[in-house]
């Protein structure tokens, strides 16, 4: 394994621009829940509607509480957040795209974050449409509301408007792909693969790619290095030698 972390170092010393893939499985760490263990029986379709929102706005709050907000301004940010956050401060991590809604690299203090699903700082206003770009709104212990209209607000990824969410869902996509196709060294962690078809498909030739994952992926096959442990031990290990 010690010979495992040197490969890595080394891929990141070499690099000119590496590049952190991160998902779910760092998340979890901070004790991140599935939304379907905090919606229960209730069709998500239902509580992402516009209208659900306007009649319950203190169940959707708790809704995102149980799944997200408890993680992310209590619990976290992780060890492997603060070692990227850290590693990008050292000059040794161009950026990290990542698939998680929580905002957790940001806190820990990552710069240069694409979130490619959308995220807690980009909220739209359920009836005028006003955008607010601040993931502190969800840190007030209730239910964020627009400063114009006064009407709840939901986050963008979450939103039910397809013409809103397609366009965030684009934009965010067409950034993580253009910092990943300048990269020289990707390292993927903590994530199974969700749509990485669509952002290493532009990586450049020649550039490596290693894993960083507990589990067996579909990265397995492709990477030029797989390091399969606890990503905290991983990084702990390069930052120290």
């Amino acid at each position: 394994m010690k010979t495992e972390y040197s490969r890595l170092k080394e891929y990141m010393e070499q690099s000119k621009k590496t590049v952190a893939v991160t998902g779910a499985g760092i998340s979890y760490l901070c004790g991140m829940r599935r939304l379907k263990q905090s919606i229960g029986r209730i069709n998500a379709g239902r509580i992402f509607s516009a209208s659900y929102v306007r009649q319950n706005p203190e169940k959707f709050y708790e809704i995102m509480k149980d799944s997200f907000l408890d993680a992310t301004f209590i619990k976290g940010p992780s060890a492997v957040h603060r070692q990227l956050a850290r590693l990008e401060k050292q000059g040794k991590l161009y950026g990290i795209v990542t698939q998680n809604l929580d905002c957790l690299h940001t806190i820990a203090g990552s710069e240069n974050v694409v979130e490619f699903q959308g995220s807690f700082r980009d909220n739209i206003c359920i009836d005028c449409g006003n955008r607010s770009y601040d993931y502190r709104v969800w840190n007030r212990g209730h239910m964020p509301h627009c400063e114009k209209c006064g009407a709840p607000l939901m986050p963008t990824s979450f939103c039910t408007d397809a013409k809103i969410r397609s366009s965030v869902s684009f934009e965010n996509m067409r950034k993580a792909i253009d910092m990943i196709s300048e990269a020289s060294l990707v390292i993927i962690i903590g994530t199974t693969g969700f749509r990485s078809d669509e952002y290493l498909s532009e990586m450049k030739p020649g550039t490596k790619l290693a894993q960083v994952n507990p589990s067996v992926t579909e990265f397995d096959r492709i990477a030029d290095l797989n390091i399969h442990a606890d990503a905290a031990e991983v990084f702990n290990a390069v930052i120290s030698e």
